[in-house]
């Protein structure tokens, strides 16, 4: 399609680089010719940064598409997508930017491709700023692959802040359409599981006092559940640099999976990593929606392309949200709508988030 520009002001709203991937995505998915400027504008050094230019370089890779002004600290890019293909494609930050971001940008598109598709992706793994990678395949992956989609992630290393220097393989098929979601019965907690890692120069106790303090922490609210948080020492040849941080996740009845998570950094005790991570566990369990605040922006892409309606409820709507919602409606004829959950509790903050597809097909199957 060799129509006009689609002109994104990447300014408003969430003022950020999700609006990049969204765009850059549903553009490549389209065949939609982008204007992208004012580049998180949002943000404290706006333009683009080495995780967004690796983002933006893999998907004009995939489908052989032009970028321009693809440089770092760039606040305007124009890019024309071509045929999205398969194959192997390789995609490096170079810092510690997130690989999980790279996955968002990427994933919609190969899932659309002509054949079966393999992602090298460089980076960080446990990113501050960014789903980790465990949140990636512990969470992400089994609801996503409600779409009717399944994918493999394997990490053969994980990186951390500064410098990054984990990879992650991603391997997918492409599927001819993808099917909607219904996400709106949370079910009781059934169990409540995670890890807590350390990585480099850190000692095993670290993790041991980070998963005892978010035990202790759940405890206050949950009692009659079996809490198991694994604590991990990486193994030295699959983890490059120190870091430290732990997920927690609780699955339910009727297969929901939520999650909360933190970071260790130099200076910040580790029990108050896991404090801080059981604190989040437990406020997106109380709004008594079916996602967390982390999975519900991410759903927004797929339930946009998949062939029907889907429904998820949620708790508040994050900006995040707001934000893939109005570019995924600006960009494709899916229809959105957000509505208060109707209760019996009336003190749950829920909403029902539903969306009438695009219904996507893929060309090349």
């Amino acid at each position: 399609m060799d129509g006009d520009r689609v002109d994104i002001d990447g300014g408003i709203m969430e003022g950020g680089g999700q609006i990049l991937r969204v765009s850059t995505a549903l553009s490549c998915l389209l065949g939609l010719p982008l204007r992208v400027r004012r580049i998180r504008a949002g943000r404290s050094q706006p333009g683009l940064r080495p995780q967004h230019l690796s983002g933006l370089e893999i998907v004009r890779d995939l489908c052989d598409g032009k970028l321009n002004g693809g440089e770092i600290g760039s606040t305007e890019i124009t890019f024309t997508p071509g045929k999205i293909k398969g194959g192997t494609h390789v995609a490096d930050t170079k810092t510690a930017g997130s690989v999980c971001l790279l996955m968002q940008v990427a994933m919609p598109c190969v899932l659309f491709a002509a054949s079966p598709s393999e992602l090298h992706l460089k980076g960080g793994t446990n990113a501050e700023m960014a789903p980790q990678i465990d949140y990636t395949v512990m969470v992400l992956k089994p609801i996503v692959e409600k779409f009717n989609f399944t994918f493999n992630c394997d990490i053969k290393k994980r990186g951390y802040y500064p410098q990054g220097g984990g990879e992650v393989v991603v391997q997918m098929s492409p599927v001819k359409e993808l099917s909607p979601i219904n996400l709106t019965e949370r079910g009781t907690i059934t169990k409540i599981y995670g890890r807590a890692f350390v990585a480099g120069a850190l000692p095993i106790k670290l993790a041991k006092d980070m998963s005892s303090a978010a035990v202790r922490c759940i405890r206050k609210e949950i009692r009659d559940l079996y809490i198991n948080i694994q604590p991990v020492r990486e193994p030295e040849d699959q983890a490059v640099g120190t870091g430290s941080g732990i997920i927690i996740v609780a699955e339910t009845s009727t297969g929901c999976l939520l999650a909360g998570s933190s970071l260790g950094k130099r200076g910040k005790n580790s029990d108050k990593v896991g404090i801080e991570a059981a604190e989040m566990l437990l406020k997106n369990l109380k709004h008594g929606g079916t996602v967390d605040d982390s999975l519900q922006d991410q759903l927004i892409i797929f339930m946009a392309l998949a062939k029907g309606v889907s429904r998820v409820k949620s708790g508040p709507i994050t900006l995040h949200t707001q934000t893939a919602i109005h570019f995924a409606e600006q960009l494709t004829k899916a229809k959105f709508t957000v509505t208060k959950s109707e209760e019996e509790d009336p003190s749950n903050d829920t909403y029902i988030i539903e969306c009438q597809g695009m219904g996507m097909i893929n060309p090349n199957l």
